[in-house]
């Protein structure tokens, strides 16, 4: 087979193929065979007809047919390796010769992706919001674990917010009472919006003894019940407040694995500011891929726009159904209309595809490859991810072709380190920020660690039942 590339208008190739008549007879021959499996002739088993009696039976004209169509996209895809051309839409095949006999010739026209050449990459500059761990941020973090530690204590002062009151409380529709929504002896923090907002506003500035009574709207969360106005009738039976441990030594090395207030301030500065950096780590890559994006030269071809727009569509589809919902569902409940929302989809999409574009060219500009042992790592990595052996793995992305994707997709992730890495990272006023992280000095597994993740939890485990 032979082979040749011209380069078109409009980002196009033409590859004219030429395949001699010798090497088409192999696929007359198979097409003879798929030809045998799909008649019946007396006195052969289907699929045993030798091809003398087809030939003699239906001529060659339908299976040179049937081998025109089952080998030019054999054709077209070796032609296509053999000349990295690299297609991003189907081709347009027109057969030039050998439609009858003879050698068989055709062109085929494809979109390929772009190439382009960026400038400037390696000196992008990006801004990201930061800002320094300061005092406040420590002193938050400190009463945190304080309030972990804190102790509920009778009040004699009307309640406010945070602060907790035992009640009975009785909801009730028409004068049945609602299942959920009444109980005796229930701690209740004021403030938590655990029931209806106007709790809250009910128990604030009383005192135990009050008894109150009022009407109020379930809200979403209440199911079935939402938009039901129930009549509330609640006693206020004692009030405790949240008293928190004073702020010493002692404390901290009870609360904590450090012997000191100072230690464990200065841990969880070090914490905060891990946190706050590796967040505005991330920042920077999205930023950085951003601008280089902004640099390509040219316009997202749209067969790569609306390939990229059904593929997003196709995983939030399957996402969505995963928890039992519908794109539809989705689509409405964001409350635009379908053009609009699709006509999103796909600026994100074109976004990604220049972004894509922009990795390529750093790759190429900077030759950038992916080495053998990197490819293991990634073939590994996938191989536990699905729960298969890593040999197998690598069988099944070669026998699909997909293996040097495998490695395009590892360099384009070293070119986002590069720019990364060679870009000028700023705040929010233009001044130069340094994002490395300091490495641990201690090793610590306190609960003191994770303050703001504690209060996270603790927030969840405060949550209603819908």
């Amino acid at each position: 087979m032979e082979t040749t590339v011209e380069t078109l208008d409009e980002n196009k190739v033409k590859l004219h193929v030429a395949v001699p008549a010798q090497e088409f007879e192999r696929a007359i021959d198979a097409a003879f065979k798929k030809l045998a499996g799909e008649v019946r002739i007396p006195g052969f088993r289907p699929g045993k007809a030798p091809r003398r009696l087809l030939e003699a039976r239906f001529g060659t004209e339908a299976a040179r047919d049937q081998a025109l169509r089952d080998a030019l996209p054999e054709y077209y895809v070796e032609a296509v390796t053999e000349n990295d051309v690299d297609p991003i839409a189907p081709p347009e095949i027109n057969i030039t010769a050998g439609e009858e006999s003879g050698d068989v010739e055709f062109d085929a026209v494809v979109e390929v992706r772009p190439v382009v050449n960026l400038m400037g990459y390696d000196e992008l500059r990006v801004a990201v919001p930061w800002q320094p761990i300061d005092d406040a941020a420590v002193d938050q973090q400190v009463d945190a674990l304080r309030d972990r530690f804190a102790d509920l204590v009778d009040s004699d002062f009307p309640l406010i917010d945070d602060a907790y009151a035992t009640i009975d409380i009785t909801g009730s529709i028409d004068g049945e009472p609602v299942e959920g929504l009444t109980a005796s002896d229930f701690m209740y923090r004021v403030g938590s919006g655990m029931i209806v907002p106007e709790l809250d506003d009910q128990l604030r500035g009383t005192k135990p003894g009050a008894i109150l009574e009022f009407e109020a709207e379930l809200p979403e969360r209440f199911g079935d019940n939402a938009g039901d106005r129930v009549r509330f009738r609640v006693l206020v039976k004692d009030a405790k407040q949240k008293v928190l441990p004073d702020l010493t030594d002692e404390w901290a090395s009870e609360a904590s694995e450090f012997d000191t207030v100072a230690e464990l301030r200065d841990d969880i500065r070090r914490r905060l500011d891990v946190v706050s950096k590796l967040q505005a780590q991330m920042a920077v890559r999205d930023n950085v891929l951003e601008a280089a994006a902004e640099l390509v030269p040219v316009a997202a071809p749209e067969s790569l726009v609306d390939s990229e727009t059904r593929g997003r569509l196709e995983d939030l589809d399957h996402r969505l159904r995963h928890q039992g919902s519908s794109l539809a569902e989705y689509v409405a409940s964001t409350g635009q209309e379908p053009e609009a929302f699709l006509e999103q989809f796909k600026e994100g999409s074109a976004k990604a595809v220049l972004a894509d574009l922009a990795l390529r060219a750093v790759v190429a500009q900077e030759g950038i490859e992916a080495t053998d042992e990197e490819v293991v790592q990634e073939i590994d990595r996938l191989a536990e991810r699905m729960g298969e052996k890593p040999d197998r793995v690598r069988r099944d992305l070669e026998k699909q072709g997909a293996l040097e994707a495998v490695r395009s997709e590892i360099a384009r992730g070293k070119a986002l380190q590069f720019l990364v890495d060679h870009a000028t990272v700023v705040d929010d006023a233009g001044e130069p920020i340094d994002l490395t992280v300091a490495e641990p000095t201690t090793d610590s597994n306190a609960d003191s660690a994770e303050p703001a993740e504690s209060d996270a939890q603790d927030a969840i485990s405060e949550r209603p039942e819908a």
